[in-house]
This record gives structure tokens, C-alpha cells and sequence, in this order.
């Protein structure tokens, strides 16, 4: 474990980018894994009619074409999910497309949805189904004529294999994606999600995943979309458009594309507080962004989050901090008087919404 901890941390800090993505993904295809751990059961979480061991997830982006779901799951992680995933295989942007920021803890990302396309991902879930909770992201091609179709087809081709859905419409590096997040758009493509969902007879949870860069009044009609349509849950948020001065300052602060890491933190914690107290309880909420240590992610829980994600922190600090993350919310519900994790959701997001 001590080996498989570091992966994605320091140790592969020489390489450039995607080479060392690569070479992870290698080594826990490989490499022999412990057993995995027991959950202290003050973290098992029940959302989404999901029974969860822990909250802790590695969010989309990492496990993009669906090859390491199962030594995941088996590190530790309470869930994982794999892609985005697009109906047809696309290369993404030129490279080079990701660039770490250090001294800031960011990643500056303009990967565009590469990946192998269903086909490829959807044979493995089947070669190999999963023995816990995979979600599958769904997104669009970005030479799709019809974008809301591609989601439909998503929906259509992974409902007997996955867990749960993710519609992400909130990636900022396919050019008018974003654009779903409209409240008319947003309106026609969960009702067609939906519809697929219902034909499919599979009965499974509908995330939406939207940005952090929203408006305060975009964020209403989101929501309120959300809830007419019934949907399971929203997941806050994907990476920013934004560049805080330190960023700006840094080398490659200035690159396009998605920041990610600690700069994410305040401002996604801060939407993720607004969206718990538009959404009245009636769906929960996962935390994304800046999620580095236990107190990040406790302060996701706190803030409004019943499942936090993680990605960018596991860059800088390896495979090991989901271990760490678990450890240190125990002592936290115990400090401060719970049982369990749901009894945390929420019971800061006042704070939040004063930020």
C-alpha cells in the first residue's frame, strides 16, 4: 500500500502530465492491492437510494474510459466514476492540455472529453461488472449535431452496467456546452434524459453536474429545473473559468481551460451552501473542488454535501489521502457530536452564505 499510496503524488511529479495519468492507470491495472480497508461505519451514507460505505469518490476525469473502476474501489473509495464518456471516440484538444500549478495546489485543464467512446467503456462494466458504486459521466461529442441526443444515448447504452448517471453539461472545454445549463436547453435535455431513463427499465439515479461560475439567479432556474424533472441529485461543481491573482500570476495561469485544485475550494464550497438551501432536502448533493484533506472534505459535508469528490489533491498527494480523508472525518463526527455523516450535512452552510 505504501507503494500504490504515493501513485499520482510526488513520486510521479518528473513526468509530464498525462504521461504520469498514464502510468498510474498502468500500475493499478497491474500492480498487486491489499484487501480493502473496512469503513468505520459512522461514514456509510445512504443517497441516491444507494447504500454508500464511505462518501469519499474519485470524480470523472480520472478513470476516463473506464479501466480501473475495481482497484478504485478497491484503495478505498466509497464510489468512483468513470468518464465522461461520448457516444463516438475523439482525441480532445491538442496537447499540451494540462498544466499543474504547484505552489497554487491547481491544475489547469483543457482536456476536451478525449476518450474511446462507449463502446470501449461499456465492454469493460460488462466484461467486468462492478462490486460497488460506478457512475458513468455522460457528455456529448463535440462535432455532434444533436448533443442532447448524445446524452440520450448514453442513458440507452450504460443502463444495464451503471450504478448511477452523471449528465455533465458543465465542462468548460467543448465549446458551447455550457450553453445546456439555459434553462430552456437545460428544460428539453433532462425531459429527454428522463424518457430514456423511463424506457430503459432500469431505474437508475440522474445526477446533473453543473459549474461553479453560475450566477446566483442561474443557479435558481438550475435547481428548479432539476426538481420539476425529479431528478436524484446534483453534483457542485466542475471546474472554473475564473483565474484568482495567484493563478494569474503563475506560469501558466493564463493557459484556457478548467482550474481545479485549492483554488476551487472557497468558491465551489460557497455554490455548493447556495444549492443546499435552494434544493429544500429534496435531493442530495456532492462536493466537488478543492477536496485536499479530511477538513476540506469536512467542510464539503458541513456546507451541504452528502458524498464529496475528489481528483486534483489525489494529483499532489497520491492514492493514499482517500486513507487519510476517511480517517480524519471520523475524528471530526466525533469532535463534533455525531454518529454519522448525515447528521454533518449541512449544518454550516449558514457560513457559506455569508462568504
Amino acid at each position: 500500500m505504501d507503494f500504490i499510496g504515493t501513485l499520482a503524488g510526488p513520486m510521479l511529479q518528473l513526468l509530464e502530465p498525462e504521461r504520469a495519468h498514464q502510468a498510474t492507470i498502468r500500475a493499478l491495472q497491474y500492480l498487486p492491492l491489499p484487501a480493502p480497508p473496512q469503513d468505520d461505519p459512522a461514514l456509510q451514507v445512504e443517497a441516491f437510494g444507494l447504500s454508500f460505505p464511505n462518501p469519499i469518490g474519485m470524480a470523472a476525469g480520472f478513470d476516463k474510459n473506464a479501466q480501473v473502476y475495481a482497484p478504485l474501489l478497491q484503495l478505498g473509495f466509497g464510489f468512483t466514476e468513470i468518464g465522461t464518456v461520448t457516444p463516438l471516440a475523439q482525441p480532445g484538444n491538442p496537447k499540451p492540455r494540462i498544466f499543474r500549478l504547484p505552489e497554487q495546489g491547481a491544475v489547469i485543464n483543457r482536456l476536451g472529453f478525449n476518450g474511446e467512446g462507449h463502446g470501449p467503456a461499456l465492454a469493460r462494466l460488462q466484461a467486468h461488472p462492478p462490486r460497488g458504486i460506478v457512475g458513468v459521466n455522460i457528455g456529448a461529442n463535440k462535432l455532434s449535431a444533436d448533443r442532447v441526443d448524445d446524452y440520450v444515448r448514453g442513458i440507452e447504452a450504460f443502463s444495464a452496467v451503471a450504478t448511477y448517471f452523471t449528465v455533465n453539461i458543465s465542462s468548460p472545454n467543448t465549446p458551447g456546452l455550457r450553453d445546456l445549463q439555459g434553462e430552456a436547453e437545460l428544460d428539453r435535455l433532462l425531459g429527454e434524459v428522463m424518457a430514456a431513463r423511463a424506457k430503459s427499465g432500469h431505474n437508475r439515479p440522474i445526477l446533473l453536474k453543473i459549474a461553479p461560475d453560475l450566477s446566483l439567479d442561474a443557479l435558481d432556474a438550475i435547481v428548479a429545473t432539476a426538481r420539476r424533472h425529479q431528478l436524484q441529485g446534483m453534483i457542485i461543481s466542475n471546474t472554473t473559468l475564473a483565474r484568482p491573482g495567484l493563478v494569474a500570476r503563475n506560469r501558466y495561469g493564463t493557459e484556457a481551460g478548467g482550474l481545479s485544485g485549492k483554488p476551487l475550494f472557497e468558491p465551489s464550497t460557497t455554490m455548493l451552501a447556495q444549492a443546499y438551501v435552494r434544493v429544500e432536502q429534496q435531493f442530495p448533493l456532492v462536493g466537488v473542488g478543492g477536496v485536499d484533506s479530511a477538513a476540506t472534505a469536512y467542510a464539503k459535508i458541513t456546507a451541504g454535501a452528502a458524498l464529496v469528490q475528489l481528483y486534483t489533491g489525489m494529483i499532489y498527494q497520491g492514492l493514499g489521502l482517500v486513507g487519510d480523508i476517511k480517517r480524519g472525518l471520523v475524528q471530526s463526527l466525533q469532535r463534533d457530536g455525531h454518529t454519522t455523516i448525515g447528521a454533518a450535512v449541512g449544518t454550516k452552510a449558514p457560513y457559506w452564505l455569508r462568504q
